[in-house]
């Protein structure tokens, strides 16, 4: 056999095997996080959940979904072990980049936003109002849809192919 007709099926093979290794790779490291696994530690499930890691057993890990709410889980199904920071940023909105004095004040009640809608209507009204609004209704422009204005004779014709009383 000629080496140019075994070409394909090498890199077919070639290809085959880079493939499978990737894959074994990411499974091993999977594998590994999940060994690393110790209490207290934050994680996300495969299915998107949020959770602490309360005890940690061959198969099975005991995950604290919320306060005092305990669940058995498979450790297949822990998709990520998180770092504190991230967690902490996640499930309790706490950015400890973040500092406290940045953060806006957002009052309880819709007062302030009342206020603020107040203020505005008080003020006096211009007398160049009607102008401004023919300025901007000369500023509309004719958009062209690519239709022409059809004539009247070919609105005939359409309901006689629409199925209008002429229609055949």
């Amino acid at each position: 056999m000629n080496i140019v007709t075994l070409l394909p099926f090498i890199v077919l093979i070639g290809a085959m095997f880079l493939m499978t290794r990737s894959a074994k790779n990411k499974q091993r490291q999977a594998q590994q996080m999940r060994e690393e696994m110790q209490p207290g530690t934050g994680v996300r499930t495969i299915g998107g959940m949020y959770a602490t890691v309360k005890e940690v057993h061959d198969d099975t890990v005991l995950l604290e979904v919320a306060p005092g709410v305990h669940a058995i889980y498979a450790k297949n199904a822990v998709g990520a072990v998180l770092p504190d920071a991230e967690y902490n940023r996640i499930v309790h909105g706490i950015d400890p980049d973040e500092d406290a004095t940045d953060t806006p004040v957002v009052p309880d009640d819709a007062s302030s936003l009342t206020e603020a809608a107040d203020a505005g209507g008080d003020a006096p009204a211009d007398k160049t109002g009607a102008a401004d609004e023919a300025d901007e209704k000369a500023d509309v422009k004719k958009i062209d849809l690519g239709k022409d204005d059809a004539p009247a004779a070919d609105a005939a014709g359409d309901d006689k192919r629409d199925g209008g009383t002429d229609a055949k």
